[in-house]
């Protein structure tokens, strides 16, 4: 066993400083998840209850086997818009019937579960994880259609959320819709789109029109139930595959046709025996330092996040600002790539680009921990080749067919964001710590860049220059570049998968890794042209 050692000092004053502030800003994310897990607030949550009922957490807790995780996606999604915490929806990945399945379940507490333009994009996020790892969607209903003042951003678009469910199913992905209550409009192609529809007695609604709309329209007088009402679509229409009593007993049908899938894992299956790292994942909380310009030896995350913390370094003494290597994690192998001082060179660009094009011969998906300023940039550096050395890692990691997981620990700009498997790169999870920011660069170099800019055109116009404007400007930049760059922005806008606790990234990890291994996991056959 090739056991990583540990450098970390927990007793330190620079260990105690490190985590002070990573706890503080857990807490600072704790409030802002708490608004999402709060939907529209205690009235409407009480209103909600007093009609018998449950809540949409509640459905999904029920639905999942007793005493198995849920893996929440996008839980900030929205964050910093006008819309609520959360897109009124949740979606995760959950256990039902031993079936690893995505879930996505309206919340009616939030605008009765109406669907606004964040609500699109987290649904369409939720679908894109469900077909890239053939992933069961279960669908829990209860919406007033569209929110009817953002139209105009969710029409065009929301037309892919029908596309998605008839995709799955082409593909031989099950698609399960459990109605709650309203499914109107647009909205009631959910359930007729959807492979298995499951409603409840005097509860669920499922129609184009409402009896308004069909009164303005044609001038007929229907109620709810002759227009869409479970026993209607049960005994008449046929849109109803199963008649529930009740919500609970919608719950019970829902397990059982996850039951009857006969559904089977086509990736490989992890290790018998799992081995615990050696190392307190407690101790995450202190390794990334405070000010992100310092650099932290990734291998103290490895060592706590793999299996034993057994490690096979790969070309350790080549491109050392760079750490590549095997491992497992919960008995599935990995390939890690871990940048460790933050700049990439031309060394660690081909390292990177021979260890991923290994990870594909070998079928072994890839984890990508991410703190780095990007490519190494200066005369010496675009002489030796740093453009096509950093293309040739950006070709490797766009044509790898292997499953990505990234994770953001600290900065993650420039091109580097990219040649490390950023968000455009289709990893299949990406997720951050409270520590990350990602950029086209930290906000002192390019509030540096504009200054330096500014004063080059005042001199070409023989101008002179303003020093106190600039300080002033170059500070707003500053700011700016820094707020935009802060996780919790970037979550609300779903350029990541979710903000987790550093000592949670074991198991987010392992979870991620068990649903990729729901399809099958096969490395690329070739590569496009490398510029040697």
């Amino acid at each position: 066993m090739t056991l990583l050692k540990t450098a970390v000092d927990t007793s330190s004053p620079d260990y105690q400083g490190n985590r002070d502030a990573m706890l503080a800003k857990l807490d600072e994310l704790s409030d802002e998840h708490a608004k999402a897990l709060a939907g529209g607030g205690e009235k409407y949550v009480d209103r909600h209850h007093a009609r018998g009922k449950l809540l949409a957490r509640e459905r999904i807790e029920l639905l999942l086997d007793p005493d198995t995780a849920f893996l929440e996606l996008s839980p900030l999604a929205a964050w910093g818009s006008d819309f609520a915490v959360g897109a009124s929806i949740i979606t995760g990945i959950g256990v039902v019937e031993g079936v690893e399945c995505l879930i996505v379940a309206n919340d009616p507490t939030v605008k009765g579960g109406s669907s606004n333009p964040w609500t699109m994009r987290k649904g369409a996020r939720a679908n894109d994880i469900a077909r890239q790892n053939r992933l069961p969607v279960i669908s829990l209903v209860e919406s007033g259609g569209a929110d009817l003042p953002t139209q105009k951003e969710i029409f065009i678009p929301g037309g892919r959320a029908f596309r998605d469910l008839t995709q799955l199913s082409a593909d031989g992905i099950p698609t399960i819709a459990i109605v709650f209550g309203n499914s109107t409009a647009g909205g009631a192609y959910i359930p007729g789109m959807s492979d298995h529809v499951v409603m409840i007695k005097e509860q669920s609604k499922v129609f184009l029109a409402g009896p308004p709309l069909v009164k303005m329209a044609t001038g007929e007088d229907a109620d709810d139930e002759s227009l869409g009402g479970a026993e209607m679509h049960s005994r008449t229409s046929g849109l109803a595959d199963y008649f529930a009593a009740d919500e609970h007993d919608a719950l019970r049908i829902g397990r059982r046709i996850v039951a009857r899938l006969n559904w089977r894992k086509e990736g490989p299956a992890p290790s018998a025996e799992v081995t615990a790292p050696a190392y307190d994942d407690d101790d995450l909380l202190g390794v990334v330092p405070g000010d992100l310009k310092v650099p932290f030896d990734p291998r103290e995350v490895i060592a706590r996040v793999v299996d034993g913390s057994d490690f096979d370094e790969f070309k350790a003494l080549y491109g050392s600002s760079l750490v590549t290597g095997w491992a497992q994690v919960h008995g599935y192998p990995v390939g890690i790539l871990a940048n460790a001082r933050g700049v990439l060179f031309s060394e660690e660009a081909q390292k990177a680009t021979q260890f991923i094009q290994l990870a594909n011969r070998s079928s072994t998906p890839l984890l990508f921990l991410h703190n780095t300023t990007g490519y190494m940039v200066g005369a010496e550096y675009e002489q030796a080749g740093i453009i096509k050395h950093g293309a040739m890692m950006i070709n490797a990691v766009s044509n790898s067919k292997v499953p990505h997981i990234s994770v953001l620990m600290g900065a993650s700009y420039g091109a580097g964001h990219y040649g490390m498997c950023g968000r455009a790169f289709d990893p299949r999870f990406l997720f951050a710590w409270p520590s990350a920011k990602s950029a086209v660069m930290g906000g002192a170099q390019l509030a540096g860049v504009l200054s330096i800019v500014a004063r080059a055109s005042a001199a070409a116009k023989g101008n002179p220059y303003d020093e106190e404007g600039d300080a002033a400007i170059r500070k707003i930049v500053e700011d700016q570049i820094e707020a935009e760059s802060l996780p919790a922005v970037l979550s609300g806008r779903l350029y990541d998968d979710g903000i987790i606790d550093p000592r949670d990234t074991r198991t987010v990890l392992g979870l991620c890794l068990s649903a990729i291994a729901s399809g099958p996991v096969e490395g690329a056959d070739g590569f496009g042209v490398f510029r040697m």
